[in-house]
């Protein structure tokens, strides 16, 4: 058979199966209450198949009055370990509730918004950080559910409590300052990241001030052994030393012990040193880093229900149960 030139149609499936458009299009949608045969609704599986059909997000939209598609807005962020796999949790989440997760990165030379969602005509917009009003209001004003940024430059929730956004600081400085008395941030030479670095150290900062323990010693630390040496060199030098560094993620935590080891010294003797996102590489570092493992999955979960439920028009089940965070603890700490 000559390779079709054109897009395989339903009227093509119909006479390959030799039945009717409307028997295709009810076997074909799953429509309920119809007398088609089990032999007929396979000859029309098997027709469809050997000839590729899928139907059209057109179509899929004038059927059901939305698209199956949830348009994930990436801010211009290092896609990072972390980063990564909350990206495949999402594209399982939403492929779980018959969604297609499509992931549209803001990084410079891009297309904008406005035409990344005119050309995919989504069923919701998944914000990873604020976008402005007037963006919210001609997406919602053509039918685009629009969700809340999940992050921003406050992280999620109050002011005024240990939240979800900073709990992970608040994790690694309640460890470390059961064996230390001045605490340490290493903050990321990179700015695109501060919506996450931020409530970290946030959250070191609040578990420091609840358990009457100097304020952080912050220090920014780029990636390079020389520069995280200057940065050790500076946290044993005040007064009190700085002996337990709380890293804003495992990039940034093997780099304070690759300047620790410029300067002959070790983990957790000299300094003790706690990561985020359990990377593959924190298990192998030297030492092997302890470091904070988030629920991705669970997060995943999370943002997937939030958007189903805007969807459906329903209200949002009052305290969804927050994804739990936990300490892989090894050498480092």
């Amino acid at each position: 058979m000559a390779p079709r030139s054109s897009r395989v149609t339903s009227a093509d499936v119909a006479r390959e199966a030799g039945v009717s458009r409307a028997t295709v299009s009810f076997v074909l949608n799953n429509t309920q209450h119809q007398k088609i045969t089990e032999a007929t609704r396979q000859r029309v599986l098997a027709a469809a198949e050997r000839l590729g059909y899928a139907p059209s997000a057109a179509a899929r939209t004038l059927r059901y009055g939305r698209s199956d598609v949830v348009l994930g807005l990436l801010p211009d962020w290092p896609l990072g370990f972390a980063a990564g796999q909350l990206i495949q949790e999402l594209t399982l989440a939403f492929a779980k509730r018959n969604f297609t997760f499509v992931v549209h990165s803001s990084i410079r030379g891009a297309r904008s918004l406005s035409e990344i969602w005119k050309a995919l005509t989504p069923a919701a917009v998944l914000a990873f950080e604020p976008f402005s009003d007037a963006d919210a209001a001609a997406m919602r004003s053509a039918g685009i559910e629009v969700i809340a940024a999940l992050y921003d430059d406050k992280g999620l929730g109050s002011d005024e409590s240990i939240t979800t956004a900073n709990a992970i600081g608040a994790a690694q400085a309640r460890h470390l300052a059961a064996s230390h008395g001045r605490l340490g941030y290493a903050y990321p030479d990179d700015e695109r990241v501060a919506v996450f670095s931020r409530p970290r150290l946030d959250g070191v900062r609040k578990v420091c001030a609840e358990l009457g323990l100097p304020d952080p010693d912050v220090r920014t630390v780029p990636l390079t052994p020389s520069a995280a040496a200057d940065a050790v060199r500076s946290w044993l030098a005040a007064d009190p030393p700085v002996t337990g560094i709380c890293a804003f993620n495992d990039d940034v935590a093997m780099t304070v012990l690759a300047g620790l080891r410029h300067l002959g010294l070790q983990a957790p003797r000299d300094m003790a040193v706690i990561g985020v996102d359990n990377s593959p590489a924190a298990a192998v570092s030297c030492p092997p880093l302890t470091s904070v493992v988030q629920d991705l999955p669970a997060i995943a979960e999370l943002y997937a229900d939030t958007v189903t439920v805007a969807l459906d028009g329903a209200q949002s089940p009052g305290n969804p149960v927050e994804p739990q965070i936990r300490l892989e603890v090894r050498e480092s700490a």
